[in-house]
C-alpha cells in the first residue's frame, strides 16, 4: 500500500457522541490502522489526548480554546424568550457560535502543509470556510481537499428559517476552492448549487463492523418494546401526532427514547407513565446491543429528500424491523408493528456498505481521479 499523509479537520472528536464526532474518529482511525500517516485539528475542549494518540498512532492537534459559547436557554418567562431569540438571532445572521471555527481553523493550517489530502468535516460549515481561507494557489496545504458534508448547508430544508442570501457567496467561494465535496447518499445532491454537482461525490458514513459483537434478539413477550435513539425537529421530525396516537390506543407497550431533547416529551410522559421512557443518551456500542433487543425500531423522518438521519445506518447494523414515521403515516402501521406484522418496514441498506474499510478506501481513490 502506498502510504499516505492525510490531514482531517473538524469540529467533532471522540469521546463526543454526535454523527460528526464518528465520522472524524472513525476514518482517523482507519486511515491509521492502514498504516497512512494522519494529523486530525479538533478544539480539545480541555480533554487530554495524549494516551489516545498513542494507542491509535494518530497525531491529534488543538485548534485551540472556543471562547464563543451557545447562549444557555435557561428560567423561565420573558427572561427565557429574549435568550431564545437572541440565540437563534445571532446563529441564522452571523452562524455564531460556529463562526469563530474559521478563523481557529485559518489560522491552525496557515503553518500546514506537503499533506496528500485534506478532509475538513462539517457539521459547523465554518469549518470549510476556515479551509478556504487558509488555501490558496501558493498555499494549498494538501494536494486534494476533500470537503465532507454531513447535510447540505443552503440547501437545508429542515430548518424553520433559510440562510441569509449573503451565505450563498460564502457556500460557492468555498466550493470553487474545494476539489471535492463528499455527500452521504445521492439524495443530498440537490442541495448543492448545480455548478458544483461535478465535484461531489457520495461516500456514507463508516464505521468498524468486525469488533461488534450484538447480542442475539428474543422477543418481548408480556408486551411490544420498541425504540427511537435521537433528535427531533418539531414540525418534521416530530413525534407527536405518534405520541397523541399511542395515548388514545389503549394498548401494552414500552417505548424507550434516547434523546436530549427531553422536555418535548414530558407533557406524554404525565399521560402515558411508564409506557414511555426517556433516557440520555449513551456511548455508541452500548446503543447499539439495547436496539438489536428492541422488537422493532421507529425512525422519525425528516420528510425531506436531501437530508438522511444517520442513525438509520446503526439501525440496520442491529437487524431489526424499522418503521418510518413520516407527515403522511397512517398509524394503522403501528398497530401492525405492535402485533408483530413488519411487512411495511422500512427498506434499509446493506450494513456492509458502511464498512469503515470501504469508506476510506472512496477516499484514497479520490487521489487519483
Amino acid at each position: 500500500m502506498n502510504k499516505k499523509k492525510i490531514l482531517l479537520v473538524s469540529a467533532s472528536f471522540y469521546p463526543v457522541n454526535s454523527p460528526r464526532s464518528f465520522r472524524t474518529s472513525e476514518l482517523a482511525n482507519e486511515f491509521a490502522r492502514q498504516g497512512h500517516e494522519v494529523t486530525v485539528y479538533i478544539p480539545f475542549n480541555g480533554y487530554d489526548y495524549s494516551d489516545y494518540a498513542k494507542e491509535s498512532n494518530i497525531r491529534l492537534k488543538d485548534l485551540g480554546n472556543i471562547n464563543f459559547r451557545k447562549i444557555a436557554i435557561t428560567g423561565k418567562g420573558v427572561g427565557r424568550l429574549i435568550r431564545r431569540i437572541t440565540r437563534r438571532t445571532l446563529g441564522l445572521l452571523f452562524e455564531y457560535p460556529g463562526i469563530e471555527l474559521m478563523y481557529k481553523v485559518s489560522k491552525r493550517l496557515k503553518s500546514e502543509e506537503n499533506y496528500d489530502m485534506l478532509i475538513s468535516i462539517a457539521v459547523p460549515f465554518t469549518v470549510h470556510w476556515g479551509v478556504a481561507k487558509a488555501r490558496n494557489k501558493h498555499h494549498r496545504i494538501a494536494d486534494v481537499w476533500v470537503a465532507d458534508c454531513g447535510d447540505p448547508y443552503m440547501g437545508s430544508t429542515t430548518d424553520s428559517f433559510g440562510k441569509p442570501f449573503y451565505f450563498r457567496y460564502i457556500e460557492k467561494w468555498f466550493s470553487r476552492k474545494a476539489d471535492f465535496i463528499t455527500i452521504p447518499f445521492e439524495g443530498a445532491r440537490k442541495g448543492y448549487y448545480p455548478e458544483f454537482h461535478d465535484k461531489i461525490r457520495v461516500i456514507p458514513q463508516g464505521f468498524r463492523l468486525d469488533n461488534i459483537s450484538l447480542p442475539e434478539y428474543s422477543k418481548n413477550t408480556e408486551y411490544p418494546v420498541f425504540a427511537y435513539a435521537g433528535g427531533f425537529i418539531p414540525g418534521r421530525r416530530d413525534p407527536t401526532v405518534m405520541l397523541n396516537f399511542l395515548s388514545e390506543s389503549g394498548r401494552q407497550f414500552r417505548f424507550i427514547v434516547y434523546t436530549s431533547q427531553a422536555d418535548l416529551l414530558l407533557p406524554f410522559k404525565n399521560i402515558l407513565k411508564e409506557k414511555l421512557e426517556i433516557r440520555n443518551y449513551v456511548p455508541r456500542e452500548e446503543l447499539l446491543k439495547i436496539l438489536s433487543g428492541m422488537d422493532f425500531l421507529i425512525n422519525f423522518d425528516n420528510n425531506t429528500h436531501t437530508q438522511l438521519p444517520s442513525k438509520l445506518i446503526d439501525y440496520a447494523i442491529t437487524g431489526r424491523p424499522v418503521l418510518n414515521i413520516t407527515s403522511q403515516t397512517d398509524f394503522s402501521v403501528l398497530l401492525e408493528f405492535m402485533d408483530g406484522n413488519y411487512n411495511r418496514k422500512m427498506k434499509l441498506g446493506d450494513p456492509e456498505n458502511y464498512n469503515i474499510r470501504m469508506v476510506t478506501g472512496k477516499f484514497v481513490q479520490l487521489l487519483n481521479n
